[in-house]
């Protein structure tokens, strides 16, 4: 089976707004829900996780009673960490997911779903043992030095990609990263890309076909607001 993460738990600190950006209503309806919803259509994916902050699972229940989401089984409070928050949402799955089965991560910060990118990432998993997808890089490419913020070099485009949702792994591999880590290691952790790599998990890029909008400012919710029906999420 396949089984995706939607990983929610997050306060939104920086965006600024009354509630966190995956709660914000675009016409009546919450960021999440399109991406729910999306891949409740998506063939390939078998259950949803959703993994939410504590205060907001109520309101998650009520959407997926609204959205009639079949797939969406489990909806688990995140903990104090991203880390922590993956560590629950594998943990929920734990008693159904086989070893061989497909766990996606899927950040709803990222608010759209690539259909064929996502089945590209599941095949990259089978293949190689994990995947990602990436925005590649068109542009030159500079290291800059943080402090002066002047440019020291070019880095070659082609080595650099952005990441983007959704990255996956085989559930008997990554489920025992996280259940073994300490609580210290899990505060440590940024990513699970850079937890399987660390762990010699290879992950195979996959180009993303939709822009990489990723929603940390209000300036990025004006731009999925013009979008959202004419691009991200066309009925």
């Amino acid at each position: 089976m396949n089984f995706l993460l939607l990983m929610m738990g997050g306060s939104g600190t920086r965006f600024g707004a009354d509630r966190p950006k995956q709660y914000t209503l675009i016409d009546d309806v919450p960021v999440f829900a399109y991406i729910v919803r999306a891949y409740e259509r998506l063939p390939e994916i078998d259950r949803i996780v959703v993994v939410t902050h504590k205060d907001w699972t109520d309101y998650v229940q009520e959407w997926k009673d609204k959205l009639g989401a079949d797939k969406l089984t489990h909806i688990v409070c995140g903990g104090s960490s991203r880390s922590e928050s993956v560590l629950n949402g594998l943990t929920a799955i734990k008693e159904e997911a086989a070893a061989d089965d497909v766990v996606l991560l899927h950040d709803a910060t990222h608010p759209y779903v690539d259909k064929a990118g996502t089945r590209a990432v599941i095949e990259g998993v089978k293949q190689y043992g994990g995947a990602t997808l990436g925005a590649c890089q068109y542009d030159t490419v500079y290291r800059m030095n943080a402090e002066t913020k002047l440019l020291e070099q070019v880095v070659p485009r082609q080595e650099i990609v952005s990441g983007a949702s959704p990255e996956a792994f085989r559930f008997g591999d990554i489920y025992p990263i996280y259940r073994d880590a300490s609580q210290e290691e899990l505060d440590a952790m940024t990513s699970a890309g850079a937890i399987a790599l660390a762990h010699r998990i290879p992950m195979v890029v996959v180009p993303a076909e939709v822009i990489n909008l990723k929603i940390t400012y209000p300036g990025d919710m004006e731009v999925f607001k013009k979008l959202v029906h004419t691009y991200f999420f066309e009925e």
